[in-house]
């Protein structure tokens, strides 16, 4: 960084500011997660300098050949990793993926159903804050209070009543397998496409750890940053693609268009201009990686890890929400001991321990104090943690949260999860 240095000083500290945070802290925050070294010299690639609207071969600029081989690439191993006839590598993130295909699977107004945001899902699957639940007509499910899983009664019932054009399954805060089979008998039943957003367990899935989606969604949606490990941005995919049933033709040719041309033109032209050359050229990295044997033993690992946070959170008696995890990420409810997530966020972070305040289901208090933490394992494994430091990090966690006001006891916590961490180096380059 001796230009960044030499230019602008200010900026060079802040990035030397968060690289000390990132070497000296725990994160657990499971949409985050340490890309590689390559993965970071593609996104500051000389790529940037290059606008490329449209498609490789279909460009409405010239001097696309480089950027061109690049998106192929990105579009071809991603296609690999995920078995899938089609793949859009040009969202910048997921929540434009999912506008993308809102916008060829639906019309305004038209009803969904998805996964209510206090009960795990995201802010793209309803949310009235969000452009979802101000455009579309949403229908939420929730989870059962006593299992912590789909109340797939509810989900039944909610089909029937209101036919759903399109039904979401995944979510943002759900420890569990998505049920995709259970959701595809739901959708068939009542005529609607089923939309998978797997952001959060997309790497997961790659590696074979997680149930695939096909042949149960439609269509696909994921981040490529979190469990990936990628460069943040979005991706949209099908595993077959089809004819599209709205009867969209083709105005040359008279054809029927098929999903996958629809889906090219909703994101450019519909929701974006040029792409990030340079984040493309990024995913192709990273997917590149996630198809090593390497990457699936990784994957593997950070089920192990969640799984071993998991049961020690559950032998120190806290309460976590569908009882466990099949996944990377762990949602907590400190009802139960007296602390909210908000202060439990400030008080683990004063510690050196990031975590998220999250809502858990049927939760009493607001969004921004919320009764819940939310925990992830992506990040902690990449440093080269097992499951016998899950452990000691579960109790680095239960020292805060049951002396939160014991400021000393905090101060010591850190310096001995300053001294853990510099035994699981990162960026040593840097």
């Amino acid at each position: 960084m001796k230009n960044i240095k030499q230019t602008d000083v200010e900026i060079y500290d802040i990035i030397k500011s968060e690289l000390k945070r990132q070497r000296n802290t725990l994160e657990l925050i499971a949409s985050e997660n340490f890309a590689s070294y390559s993965v970071i010299e593609s996104t500051g690639s000389i790529l940037t300098n290059k606008y490329a609207e449209g498609y490789p071969g279909k460009r409405y600029y010239g001097g696309c050949e480089s950027v061109d081989m690049a998106e192929d690439l990105a579009r071809d191993r991603l296609k690999e990793l995920f078995n899938a006839e089609y793949a859009n590598v040009q969202p910048h993130s997921g929540s434009q993926a999912n506008m993308g295909v809102f916008n060829v699977f639906l019309n305004h107004m038209d009803t969904v159903m998805g996964l209510d945001l206090a009960h795990g899902g995201h802010l793209t699957h309803g949310s009235k804050v969000n452009f979802s639940g101000n455009m579309y007509n949403f229908i939420s499910y929730s989870v059962l209070e006593e299992t912590g899983r789909v109340n797939f009664d509810e989900v039944w019932e909610k089909a029937k009543k209101y036919k759903p054009k399109l039904i979401i399954c995944g979510g943002s805060a759900y420890p569990r397998f998505v049920e995709f089979e259970k959701f595809k008998e739901v959708a068939d039943s009542i005529g609607a496409h089923l939309m998978g957003d797997v952001a959060h367990p997309s790497g997961l899935i790659a590696a074979g750890v997680h149930p695939s989606p096909w042949p149960y969604c439609d269509v696909i949606t994921s981040t490529t940053h979190k469990t990936l490990r990628g460069p943040r941005g979005g991706m949209i995919l099908l595993g077959k693609d089809f004819e599209n049933p709205w009867n969209k033709i083709a105005p040359k040719s008279g054809r029927i268009k098929m999903v996958s041309e629809l889906l090219d033109s909703s994101i450019m032209p519909g929701i974006q201009g040029g792409p990030l050359m340079h984040v493309i050229a990024a995913k192709a990295v990273a997917f590149k990686e996630a198809l090593t044997d390497e990457f699936k033993e990784y994957s593997n690992q950070i089920v192990r890890n969640a799984k071993a946070i998991a049961d020690e959170m559950l032998k120190l008696d806290y309460k976590l929400i569908s009882g466990g995890t099949d996944t990377h990420l762990i949602l907590v409810d400190l009802s139960d001991i007296g602390i909210s997530g908000k202060m439990a966020e400030n008080k683990l972070e004063d510690a050196g321990i990031t975590v998220n305040k999250n809502m858990v289901p049927f939760d009493k208090k607001s969004p921004m104090i919320t009764s819940g933490i939310r925990i992830g394992t992506p990040a902690v494994t990449t440093r080269g943690m097992k499951e016998k430091d899950m452990m000691k990090i579960a109790k680095f966690i239960d020292q805060v949260l049951k002396n939160p006001s014991d400021e000393q006891n905090i101060i010591k916590i850190k310096h001995e999860v300053n001294e853990f961490c510099a035994s699981f180096p990162i960026y040593e380059d840097l």
